[in-house]
């Protein structure tokens, strides 16, 4: 079945940087399009990043655009999320998902001074 753990998370104050990680199996990593969403205390869910399968082209949220970067590893089945110049409205549940809809467990992200 499919499997998507995220890790990476943590404290940062606002500025700092963190890199989330998501190790998938159970299903062919390469052949699907993936993204990160999160989720803020109290809101839904909100779409972050996309990074297609093939020829790996990136789109973010204009919220996040210029400070994360999407990237993946086919070789490893693992997808990433470099995020830098944190700000305390990025604090949140990060989540890596399937297009079709599959997610992990989530890693949870504060930044707070």
């Amino acid at each position: 079945q499919v499997q998507l753990v995220e890790s990476g998370g943590g404290l940062v104050q606002p500025g700092g940087s963190l890199r989330l990680s998501c190790t998938a199996s159970g299903f062919t990593f390469s052949r699907n399009t993936m993204n990160w969403v999160r989720q803020a205390p109290g809101k839904g869910l909100e779409w972050v990043s996309q990074i297609t399968l093939g020829d790996a082209a990136t789109n973010y949220a204009d919220s996040v655009k210029g400070r994360f970067t999407i990237s993946r590893d086919d070789a490893k089945n693992t997808l990433y999320l470099q995020m830098n110049n944190l700000r305390p409205e990025d604090t949140g549940t990060y989540y890596c998902q399937k297009t079709s809809g599959e997610r992990g467990q989530g890693t949870q992200v504060t930044v707070s001074s």
